[in-house]
């Protein structure tokens, strides 16, 4: 949110120049993002008088005008400008001056020109006469500027302006509000702030408040039929109005926070909104049939026609202005091209309302329509405010424009919001804040921003203002006692008590840290992507990781964007969106992890946060390209899946998860699972009965669709399952090295070509124990000498005990472990 330095001034004294400002207010809450300069310094320009203006001899575009600046002769000066008149006052750059003009190429951006004596078509011209666009004070270059008959020939141009409330310089605070402080969305707001720091009063603009009825009550009708959306409803009337040009001061005031000047009537509700926060509407009164308003919703949808020319269709629901006959305006967003105020509108009826901020948030979202209206309106303005903003709207456009102000006023359900009281206790003021602040400062600064305070027996009793509803408890007094009073002036403590226990981590941030620190040490690099996808993306990886039932991704309402439509149903989207962006970017080895949680719609989940859908923490690990650096003494290769495969074991091991189990999937039974797979060769990660995720390689197709031409491996894992099961086994056992020699033995078994070797090896260990401490995976082979659709596998075994092993036992060891292999997994012993 834009305010404007000057105008804010209009409205409390204070001594700080705006980057003083803009600290104090973002420590008293208010987030300062950018101060931006505006306007140039003036210097050179002076008050001029046209005493002459004659044909230039050799130019039909140009005037030669005598201008008297003060002191001596008058200067020449040729113009170009249409309105120029013998007997104006007007602002001339004098020789030397420097101007920011506006570049004719690019008109919103400017260049420097020095105002020099030259001749043009062979008259000499000293100066220049300046429009309000050359000095920066609008955008408007239709002519010169000509100023009031009484200026003063000869005062410097700046304090012209300044005599008349308009500083040459100017600079716009941009604001990043929270959505609690709904108070602060206008410069009086801020302002109630700055008199709380700088100690000064707030200058509040007076306005007659009509008193409800009268005259416009005879003429206007306003029937709300929807008392829940509108509380309130005001109208005013004013007749006899003049659509014209906003003076200086008005225009100046909205281009400084990026508003263009329409005509005045537009103008002033803008001006108002912005002064005060309160939304307003002018409609051209001749346009509203029968002189009637009605505020109602839709029952089906309806097409209409906004202000900005923009046909919407507006859903079942929507809270609409209509008249006798046909919607004129959305309720606290828009108004419609049917009824807004042009040259030819004479008579001008101002709406000021309190909408339902719910409600109004609830259109904008439909309508994907955002205004300054419906900015305030969602965070809830002033539930009392509504008579002074348009009484002050209406008086502003019958003296800019000549108009009269329709005595009374038409106020639907103007029953007063109900007085809400919040005691402070200063005993417990000084306990939250670990400083004593004293009862009279507390009370100065709650009731330099609206609260009204009495001082009971053990608290102050505060009033809350209309416009904060954001107070309701003691903890949002302290809050603001704490802001105004300065988080700085609060001093640390000289003792902070620690607890004679040290808090323990839960296992989950324990187990969290400890992969962190396992993964970057393995050369992984640690991402953290979007939990928002397109939805076709969400559902091309609505897969679960472990295979099973699909079930239907988790769609966002009114999204920001198609890309941010549905929530991931798994990692593996965004990180392959990272490794496409840094594979663009040159780089070939990839490694990288995210933790995150990924989202499902659960039919029967036993305890949801929210009912029908399903969270968990998950854990991805992914890698591509080369498996180690190029380098003199290294011959690098593609990285597989066994290289991702020895870091899962790598962490897994670490963990300590028990009965760790690694299996190749049956792939053809998973394609029954998985209509849509978007990974492949999966090897399944389990403890006992419980999965915990998988190790495979992205499908070739997938890896292309992300521009990816190298083989992309991934483990994805459900991080709480994982968790679970390493919380078992947190403990550690210390066994010193025996003392004892080990015997090491070789093994080699043919197999059918499809046998997985994971299961030899888990045979080979139940086999062998006690006395096997180790087994180990050698060599593979198949060909030459090995029988058609047979293979291979040498084991190197190691067999140790608390004594000196002789060689019949290990014989005896062997002997077991090859009648169980023969007769689990068919194997037999190779002979050569």
């Amino acid at each position: 949110m834009d305010i404007s330095y000057n105008w804010l001034n209009q409205y409390v004294d204070h001594d700080w120049p705006p980057e003083d400002l803009a600290e104090r207010l973002t420590m008293a809450g208010l987030e300062v993002e950018t101060v931006s300069p505006l306007g140039q310094s003036l210097d050179g320009v002076v008050v001029g008088e046209v005493t002459a203006v004659r044909e230039h001899p050799n130019a039909d575009r140009l005037v030669l005008c005598d201008v008297h600046l003060g002191d001596g002769a008058p200067a020449q000066i040729a113009c170009g400008a249409s309105n120029v008149a013998a007997g104006q006052k007007v602002p001339v750059a004098t020789v030397g001056t420097t101007l920011s003009l506006p570049d004719p190429d690019t008109p919103e951006a400017r260049q420097e020109l020095t105002v020099e004596a030259r001749e043009l078509r062979g008259e000499a011209s000293e100066g220049m006469i300046c429009a309000e666009d050359e000095l920066g004070l609008s955008d408007d270059h239709s002519g010169i500027m000509v100023l009031d008959d009484d200026a003063p020939v000869g005062t410097p141009f700046p304090e012209y302006l300044d005599d008349h409330d308009l500083p040459a310089t100017d600079a716009v605070l941009d604001i990043d509000l929270t959505p609690n402080r709904p108070d602060a969305t206008s410069h009086l707001g801020v302002a109630r702030d700055v008199a709380a720091l700088a100690d000064n009063a707030l200058r509040t603009p007076p306005v007659d408040l009509p008193s409800p009825g009268g005259t416009v009550a005879e003429e206007i009708t306003v029937d709300v039929r929807d008392e829940a959306g509108c509380p309130r409803y005001v109208a005013l009337v004013v007749r006899g109005v003049n659509v014209t040009e906003s003076p200086l001061w008005l225009r100046r005031r909205l281009t400084a926070i990026g508003l263009q000047p329409r005509n005045h009537v537009v103008d002033v509700t803008n001006f108002v909104l912005h002064e005060c926060g309160q939304p307003l509407h002018a409609f051209d009164l001749d346009a509203i049939a029968d002189d009637t308003i009605v505020v109602r919703r839709t029952d089906d949808e309806t097409s209409f026609t906004t202000l900005d020319d923009e046909e919407r269709e507006l859903p079942a629901d929507t809270l609409l202005i209509c008249d006798a006959e046909a919607p004129v305006a959305v309720a606290g967003v828009m108004g419609g091209a049917n009824s807004e105020v042009s040259s030819d509108t004479t008579d001008v009826l101002i709406e000021s309302a309190y909408f339902d901020p719910s409600t109004i948030r609830r259109t904008a979202k439909a309508l994907d329509l955002q205004t300054d209206s419906s900015y305030r309106f969602e965070r809830g303005v002033d539930r009392d405010g509504q008579a002074w903003a348009a009484a002050r709207a209406a008086r502003l456009i019958a003296e800019l424009g000549g108009g009269t102000v329709v005595p009374g006023m038409v106020d639907e359900h103007s029953t007063p919001p109900p007085t809400k009281t919040v005691a402070l206790r200063p005993d417990r003021l000084t306990q939250v804040l670990g400083t004593d602040v004293a009862t009279s400062e507390a009370t100065r600064l709650l009731d330099a921003i609206g609260f009204n305070v009495e001082a009971g027996e053990d608290a102050l009793h505060c009033t809350v203002p209309t416009w904060r509803p954001d107070v309701s408890i003691e903890e949002d007094l302290i809050e603001e006692v704490a802001r105004l009073y300065g988080y700085d002036q609060i001093p640390e403590p000289e003792r902070v008590p620690v607890p004679s226990r040290t808090p323990r981590q839960p296992p989950v941030e324990t187990l969290e840290r400890q992969t962190r620190g396992l993964l970057k040490g393995l050369g992984y690099r640690e991402i953290y992507t979007n939990s928002m996808l397109r939805e076709d993306r969400a559902e091309r990886f609505n897969v679960p990781p472990a295979g099973g039932d699909r079930a239907p991704v988790v769609e966002t309402k009114n999204p920001i964007s198609e890309e941010m439509a549905a929530l991931r149903p798994r990692l593996l989207p965004g990180a392959l969106e990272v490794m496409q962006h840094n594979r663009n970017h040159g780089q070939e080895a990839l490694r990288v992890f995210e933790f995150g949680h990924v989202f499902r719609r659960a039919a029967d989940p036993d305890d949801p946060v929210v009912p029908g859908y399903s969270e968990h923490p998950a854990l991805l690990i992914a890698l591509s390209g080369p498996h180690a650096p190029t380098g003199w003494d290294v011959e690098p290769r593609a990285a597989d899946i066994f290289d991702l495969k020895g870091t899962v074991e790598t962490f897994l091991e670490d963990l300590r998860v028990p009965d760790l189990q690694l299996r190749p999937r049956d792939e053809d039974a998973a394609a029954a699972d998985e209509t849509t797979p978007v990974t492949q060769h999966h090897i399944d990660v389990a403890t006992a009965d419980t999965p915990l995720g998988t190790v495979a390689r992205v499908r070739e197709d997938v890896a292309t669709d992300f521009d990816l031409d190298t083989p992309i491996f991934v483990a994805e894992f459900n991080w709480a399952a994982l968790v679970e099961a390493a919380r078992a086994e947190r403990h550690r056992n210390y066994e010193p090295v025996s003392r004892f020699p080990v015997v090491d033995r070789d093994l080699a078994v043919l197999v059918h070509s499809d046998q997985p070797v994971g299961p030899l090896q888990d045979t080979i260990r139940d086999a062998g124990a006690p006395l096997l401490r180790r087994v180990d995976v050698f060599d593979t082979y198949a060909g030459e000498g090995i029988e058609e659709n047979a293979k291979s596998v040498a084991f190197t075994l190691r067999f140790g005990a608390d004594r000196t092993l002789t060689d019949e036992e290990v014989d005896a060891q062997i002997d077991t472990i090859v009648e169980r292999l023969e007769g689990d997994h068919g194997a037999r012993l190779r002979q050569q």
